[in-house]
């Protein structure tokens, strides 16, 4: 099979190391650059993508797109591909709930084929592998694991039905995040009365206890803008699973007092703590 021409929709942290990745085994990853930050374009040109300045074009050239944004704008971003009437393979990897994820499909369908994605892990710098969960038709599905083989993001196919990667991403999201938001509740209440060093030392007798990782509250600070959302996606998951939502709205709620923290690599745990502690 002749390489494809990859589009990438949006190239943040983890879209463009994504992108890069898939640069691998294609012919060109193109991003937008139209409307973009000049972090953003900084960041695609360090990863080596393509620019192109209308998104038509990047459209028009693609014969895969992937889209990794806020998962607030995942289908406004899909309609404004439908628009273009895209002919391709979309490869819906935001961190949104299966019932949206189907409705992109039906958006964009019959002229492109959708392809339901979730990445867990951290972007695949440094190291990092991160998987790719994919749901959807058989033969786009083995197009993404070509276009993925022998990088460091690792394809795995969970079947064919569109909402199943959507699934599985949201119900680790909704787990692994709000027990980072019960850490950093923990401690606080902790530190407020002057034992949470205690509290640290006995959470380290216990093996694989994120309480005794508290050092990671100031990074759960800086990536809240992201989070709040994913989580909110899973308690809509949860809402139409006929489960309770409340806790992790409550946990989308408490990384809302965080939002202006956003990607502040320089946080410690005090500062994150105080910031948690204003309304």
């Amino acid at each position: 099979m002749d390489q494809p021409t990859v589009g990438i929709l949006h190239p943040g942290s983890m879209g463009a190391a994504v992108a890069a990745c898939a640069a691998t085994n294609a012919a060109a990853v193109l991003w937008c650059e139209t409307g973009r930050s000049t972090a953003s374009a900084a960041r695609a040109n360090r990863f080596g993508l393509t620019p192109v300045v209308e998104l038509a074009e990047l459209l028009d050239r693609s014969d895969i797109v992937i889209s990794l944004c806020p998962p607030a704008a995942a289908e406004d971003l899909a309609r404004d591909v439908a628009a273009h009437r895209f002919a391709g393979v979309y490869v819906e990897a935001n961190a949104i709930n299966p019932v949206r994820t189907q409705r992109i499909a039906a958006l964009l369908a019959p002229a492109a084929t959708v392809v339901d994605g979730g990445v867990v892990g951290s972007p695949p710098v440094g190291r990092k592998t991160p998987t790719l969960y994919l749901s959807g038709p058989a033969d786009a599905t083995a197009r993404i694991e070509a276009l993925f083989a022998g990088t460091a993001v690792q394809a795995a196919v969970l079947g064919t039905e569109v909402g199943k990667a959507s699934a599985l991403k949201l119900s680790y999201a909704a787990f692994q995040k709000t027990s980072r938001v019960l850490v950093a509740l923990a401690v606080g209440m902790a530190r407020e009365h002057g034992v949470d060093q205690e509290l640290i030392e006995v959470a380290s007798r216990r093996t694989d206890s994120y309480l005794s990782e508290p050092q990671y509250v100031a990074k759960t600070a800086a990536r809240a803008w992201r989070w709040g959302p994913e989580l909110e996606e899973a308690a809509d998951a949860l809402a139409a699973a006929g489960l309770p939502p409340e806790m992790l709205r409550a946990a989308a709620s408490t990384l809302a007092r965080w939002n202006d923290a956003k990607d502040n690599g320089e946080l410690t745990l005090t500062n994150a703590l105080d910031r948690l502690a204003q309304p």
